[in-house]
């Protein structure tokens, strides 16, 4: 069967015209990670295609997504990409302009939101109850993403879906993707508040969320049954038809193995071949197609 992973990351050397910062490198990382490596581990994985997700290692300038760019350029029927933008220059012009130029190719799908990290410096500190993706100088962003159909991926923590599901009231013509499963921690339970406003946010019919970054958040290693009972919660919420299945690799290469970030998903048995075709792809598809 088919399967897309919708979030994985690669960068290129520290170079002058592309350089990086260290100190966002993901966890026991000293160097590149570079596109023709992720799509060999994809091969090795059964992964057929992937989301390049651009990382903070590159800041928030004009060239933020230029190799998440150049790696769609080499493989272009495997790779599809993220982007990341200054939402806040100030001039709503120019907010505007930063998205179309991050989503400047085909098969750039939208732009990336840290919404559970402050806002003003990357990398940073998590803040469970910054708001900032509901700031009024984000509507033209919004209007923007609207109009030209681009999908804006947040990753919040629990505390802040219900800002979050204002925000997509507010632009229901946005589809918004909630990165790794609002990032599940010690603080929250599949069954108590406030992870559990995913219920309510699921009544937004441009919402998704991606069932990511599994083997950071869980306890007890593969196949992370600790954070079935999330899944399952989703699935009953959302739909299979509104999940989509990421690895976040190679973010999680501390905790596991490529392989092992995305096939968890055929020990759940409470899931259907139908709804493994939807994580797996369909959804994907029906959303970005």
């Amino acid at each position: 069967m088919r399967l897309v992973d919708t979030h994985t990351h690669a960068w290129g050397a520290d170079t002058d015209e592309l350089p990086w910062k260290a100190d966002a490198l993901p966890p026991g990382w000293e160097g590149s990670y570079p596109h023709r490596d992720l799509v060999a581990d994809m091969d090795r994985a059964g992964v057929d295609e992937a989301v390049v997700v651009s990382t903070p290692l590159y800041g928030r300038g004009r060239r933020t997504n230029e190799y998440t760019m150049r790696a769609i350029e080499v493989y272009p029927d495997r790779l599809y990409g993220v982007g990341i933008v200054d939402p806040f220059p100030g001039d709503p012009e120019a907010v505007r302009a930063n998205l179309r130029r991050a989503v400047g190719h085909e098969r750039m799908l939208g732009v990336r939101f840290h919404a559970a990290m402050a806002y003003e410096t990357v990398p940073t500190t998590v803040d469970r109850t910054a708001d900032w993706v509901a700031d009024d100088a984000l509507d033209p962003l919004y209007d923007e993403a609207a109009r030209l159909d681009a999908a804006v991926f947040v990753l919040p923590k629990a505390d802040q879906l219900a800002t979050l599901a204002a925000v997509a009231d507010a632009h229901p013509d946005v589809t918004f993707v909630v990165d790794h499963m609002g990032w599940v921690d010690d603080r929250t339970a599949p069954d108590e508040a406030p992870w559990t406003d995913f219920e309510d946010l699921a009544a937004r019919d441009n919402a998704y969320v991606k069932l990511s970054s599994l083997p950071r958040s869980s306890d007890e290693g593969w196949p992370y049954a600790d954070l079935h009972g999330y899944v399952r919660r989703l699935v009953e919420w959302f739909g299979p038809d509104r999940l989509l299945v990421g690895s976040d690799y190679p973010w999680m290469d501390d905790w596991a193995a490529y392989p092992d970030c995305l096939n968890w998903l055929d020990t759940v048995e409470f899931l259907s071949a139908r709804d493994r075709a939807y994580l797996r792809y369909r959804t994907f598809d029906e959303l970005f197609g």
